[in-house]
């Protein structure tokens, strides 16, 4: 029970108050150029990445207080088609964002969380090579032009965090 917990009070440490609005995500709608570099072997203590290049479209949902993206990458180690969806919950304030990757066919955990002076940060606990972990979503550097968007797992309750995901996305 402790895991669940802690994954709470990480979620929890963004006030309420500042938290998300079904306009939070309004920076990322329209076509944007995709770059990622994604790590080979989390929590391994490797180093070895791979990069791959494409492009990404986000659209508005329901006004707004959903949005879909799309994602295709490209790169020496084969290619991404990802989906995400984020869902705004009028209650809380919060966002959730699932994702699906076409080469597993399932949608993920939802990610929970929100924005907080241009900065966003969404939490979720998984299963990852049979051991329970902490993920994390950082949305960070947004402008009209730019964003930078980093997953980082944690196996040690969310103590210290390894990046396994860093995208890039620039448009004209």
């Amino acid at each position: 029970m402790r895991a669940p917990r802690l994954l709470l009070a990480l979620v929890m440490t963004i006030p309420l108050a500042a938290l998300a609005a079904p306009n939070d995500f309004d920076f990322e709608f329209g076509d944007w150029k995709a770059h990622l570099k994604r790590r080979l072997d989390p929590l391994t203590g490797s180093d070895k990445w791979v990069e791959y290049r494409g492009t990404s479209i986000v659209r508005k949902v329901w006004g707004g207080k959903a949005n879909l993206g799309e994602i295709e990458l490209e790169g020496a180690a084969g290619r991404i088609q990802g989906l995400s969806l984020r869902v705004h919950n009028p209650t809380t304030g919060q966002w959730s964002i699932s994702f699906s990757n076409s080469a597993g066919g399932t949608i993920g955990t939802p990610m929970i969380g929100g924005f907080k002076d241009g900065r966003g940060e969404f939490y979720n606990q998984e299963t990852f090579r049979d051991r329970a972990i902490f993920v994390r979503f950082v949305f960070s550097g947004i402008t009209e032009k730019a964003f930078r968007l980093e997953q980082a797992f944690s196996d040690d309750g969310g103590k210290n965090w390894e990046a396994n995901w860093i995208a890039t996305f620039t448009r004209d």
